[in-house]
């Protein structure tokens, strides 16, 4: 599995509406310049957000984007599954009639594991722990 730059840009504009989130909203330029990512992709990339209810915006003056919950409330596996869908390493773990093997396939085990380790991983990780982990690094 390899996560897409979709995925890659998505997080890191999360993270960034996160260390952000006591100021209010915040606009896409803002976002464009301090995360170095083109304007036009961040407004691609903020739909599936919006849809899978991570994000909110506001009009006017004072607008922009927001989380639209709590730092500690969104989940990393959230944000990727908005971006990139479902985790799945190889097809035949969800849907096994693709494959006349799978039903004879010693390899399906460590596929299943792998990929529940991947989501586990994932969603063991809140924008508020990546957040603490910025800080640590440098912001």
């Amino acid at each position: 599995m390899k996560l897409s730059t979709r995925g890659r840009y998505g997080s890191r504009l999360m993270l960034e509406l996160a260390f952000r989130y006591k100021e209010g909203p915040v606009l896409l330029k803002d976002v464009s310049i301090s995360q170095n990512i083109s304007l036009k992709y961040l407004g691609q990339i903020i739909i599936p957000l919006k849809i899978a209810g991570l994000i909110k915006a506001t009009r006017g003056a004072h607008g922009g984007y927001f989380l639209s919950k709590p730092p500690d409330e969104i989940r990393f596996g959230d944000i990727i599954k908005a971006l990139e869908g479902e985790v799945c390493i190889v097809e035949c773990i969800e849907i096994p009639e693709i494959c006349d093997r799978s039903d004879k396939c010693a390899t399906q085990k460590i596929w299943r594991e792998l990929n529940k380790m991947i989501i586990d991983t994932l969603n063991s990780y809140t924008l508020n722990d990546l957040v603490n982990i910025q800080k640590t690094i440098d912001w």
